[in-house]
Order: structure tokens, then sequence, then C-alpha cells
């Protein structure tokens, strides 16, 4: 019985040799570099109209709006993929059950239409908070566990669909930014949910490079606490998003917690004006906080500001703050044996206007700041992509189609 039980054993470690000689060495089949985030909803129509063919098709909705020359300018403005959000809560929705299978069949559509525009295209499953006009969003994603099972087919539904595309031309994300995990160490509940993701979308797909990440919003820490190990598979791009610095990244956003609404105006960087128009700025957003912010909150407001603009008031100071997010990542894949082009950083950028904001950002200060993300996600070997193609953060559209400014467009097209 023991000789049985050894020769198994030195069976099954054969087995196991042969199948880690026939794994490729740290290979994702699909590689990018220079990447732009499509939009995702535009005119956000409202869930008791998605049983609506005519509100929901073609899906997702830039679909409506961008045609293959628009594609095709964004190749010859130097982008050679584009992430593609795909907005998961229709397809969890009792609304769209006739529709259903017309949206997945919109959805594979829409990633041809990008790779015929000679783009790469990565699916990504891109939830968003529940509203008033949406049931199912992220929260309810993560607390309900028959929500997220249901997810989770979702997730195994779209990896087929997508399973016989080209895998050099398409990736996939199970899920953009997961909000779990941000007050622990970020390994309670993710990890295991992300296998369970992984596992769904791969058993489905066997070709398709898949995109994982860390919790906590896709953050750079976050991602440092994942253990990729346990995901047993090469075919992998690991993701990570940065907006460092906040404050002057996400100037005026409304969602944005209960300070950023309150400043608006300061410059990129920070010493691109004289000091003495900078703290007349900062004046006025003090003054701001003093008659706005509930009063039990302004004084932590008020010393939060302070601190955040001694961070990053000098160029040395702000490229810290700035670098910190690729430094902890790439100290994580050089422990953990990734190659640098295996990591993409998925989103970053710089706020054009705020919903219903006069204040636009000026598009200097946005193309200055694309521009250092850029240099150092290319410094660490890192893909990257700029969020987003309209809209507040639109780098080639504003709101209502209009145009936004040239700046960051013409900053990107330099790098050719």
């Amino acid at each position: 019985m023991a000789l049985l039980t050894a020769m198994i054993k030195t069976l099954m470690a054969g087995l196991l040799m042969l199948v880690a000689l026939a794994l490729p060495g740290q290979a994702a089949t699909f590689s990018m570099k220079r990447g732009l985030n499509l939009d995702q909803w535009t005119t956000w129509p409202g869930e008791d109209k998605w049983g609506d063919r005519q509100a929901i098709l073609p899906y997702p909705e830039w679909r409506k709006f961008l045609k293959d020359d628009d594609l095709k300018a964004l190749k010859s403005a130097g982008f050679d993929f584009l992430r593609m959000p795909v907005d998961p809560s229709p397809f969890l929705s009792g609304e769209t059950l006739a529709l259903r299978d017309e949206l997945y069949a919109s959805v594979l559509d829409s990633v041809r239409t990008v790779n015929r525009a000679g783009l790469k295209v990565v699916v990504d499953m891109h939830l968003i908070p529940a509203g008033s006009s949406r049931k199912i969003g992220m929260g309810q994603v993560m607390d309900d566990p028959k929500t997220f099972d249901a997810y989770v087919e979702m997730v195994r539904k779209m990896a087929r669909t997508l399973a016989a595309e080209d895998p050099t031309k398409v990736a996939f994300e199970p899920m953009n930014e997961p909000i779990v995990d941000c007050d622990s160490d970020g390994t309670s509940l993710w990890p295991q949910r992300q296998q369970k993701l992984f596992a769904a979308a791969r058993a489905s797909a066997t070709r398709l490079t898949l995109i994982l990440t860390g919790a906590c919003y896709s953050n750079a820490a976050s991602l440092a606490r994942i253990d990729p190990k346990a995901i047993p598979d090469d075919n992998v791009i690991w993701t990570f998003h940065s907006y460092d610095p906040f404050l002057l990244t996400h100037q005026g956003a409304t969602w944005a917690g209960d300070f950023i609404p309150y400043v608006t105006g300061l410059p990129y960087p920070l010493t691109a004006v004289p000091r003495a128009e900078l703290d007349a700025t900062l004046d006025t957003i003090r003054a701001r906080i003093k008659a706005e912010a509930p009063w039990a909150r302004q004084n932590g407001l008020l010393a939060y500001l302070d601190e955040q603009i001694a961070s990053m008031d000098t160029n040395e100071k702000l490229l810290a703050v700035v670098d910190a997010p690729f430094k902890t990542v790439e100290a994580w894949a050089k422990a953990n044996g990734i190659k640098p082009e295996n990591i993409t950083l998925g989103e970053f950028g710089m706020i054009r206007q705020e919903y219903g904001n006069a204040y636009v950002m000026p598009g200097q200060y946005r193309a200055a700041y694309v521009k250092d993300m850029i240099a150092r996600a290319e410094a660490h070997g890192f893909s990257w992509s700029v969020w987003s193609y309209g809209g507040a953060f639109g780098i080639v559209d504003a709101f209502n189609r209009d145009k936004a400014e040239p700046d960051v467009m013409e900053a990107i097209k330099s790098l050719h």
C-alpha cells in the first residue's frame, strides 16, 4: 500500500511538472500600451426604460454617438487599445429579461466595432452605485450573496460571449473598482470573491487575458496586498487606478466626499501660478468652507486643506505624491515575479467640469497632469488608459457632444 501511495505521488508530481512546463512563463496573450476609457452612459436612462429597445440598444450607449471615423481618429492619435466600460446592472435587472440576449450580442458587436477600427479592447464590467434610477449597483452586489452569485453568472456568460474572439485583440475585466475591504487590510473579502469571478470567466473563456485588481477602488496599496499566486494562471494582467493627488484631480466633484466640492481653482502643478495667486485661491476655498460646510466639520476641513497643500507645494513633493502608487505596485510586482508589461494603470485623469458646475479646469493643467502620469507609467514599464472620452473627465468630448479643450489630446499625440 505504501509503495502504491508513493508511486501515485511520483506520478502526480510528474504530471504537475508537465503542466507547469506547458504553461507560458508570465505571458499574457493580450498586450497593450496606450489606451483611453470610453463612456458608459451619456443620457443615463432610468431602469424603467431598460426594457425599451430604443432606449438601451445598441449597448454600451457610446455606440449611438461614436462612428467608425471617431474610433479611427483615436487610433491615429496614438492609442492602441480602448477600455470599454459595460454597465452590468441591466444584465441583473428584471426589466431587461426580454432583451438580455440582444444586450450580450450588442456588447460583442461593440467589441468587433472597436477591433475593426484597428484598436484592441478591454471589456470592463463597470459597476456604479445604485441610485434613484437603478436598483442594483456595487453595494448590492457586494452586500447580498444572491446578488453576488447573479453577478458571477453574468461574468460567466459575458466571458462565454467573448470567448471566440481573437485573444490578441480582446481582454476581459470581470469587475471595475470593487468597493470592498476598504476598512480592513484589503484581504478579508475581496481575494476569495475575485477567485470566484476569475474561475467563472476562465471556465467560459479559456484563451482570453483576464484583467484582475485589488480591492477598494483598485488602489495601488490594495493591489499590493493581493497574492497573485492564489490565481493559478499566467494569462493575467493586473490593474490599479490612481487619481493622486485627489485634491487636484477631482476639484468640485460633488460625489467625491464632503471636502472636494468646496475646492475649485487650484492649478496643476501648484507652482504653475505665482504664490500670491495660489494664496488668493486658497482664501476663496477657505471662505467657501466657512460659509457652506457644517459648523462641526469646518475646522477639520480647513486643517485637511492646509495639510494637503503642504504635501505638494513644491514640484519635488508633488512628484513624490504622483509617483508613490507606481513605486508601491512596482515593488509588489518584483516581489511576485510579475513583468511590468503585465501591469496596467487602468484609470487616471483630471476632471474637466463637474455636472452642473460652472467651473471648467483649464486645459493646460489637465494636460500637464496627464503627461506626468503617462511619464510615470511608462518609466515603470506599465501600460495605461486615461479616463475618459467624454463627460466630466472628457478629453475628446465635454457634455452634450460639445468638444473638450484639445490640450490633453495634443499632449498624447505628441508622444508618437
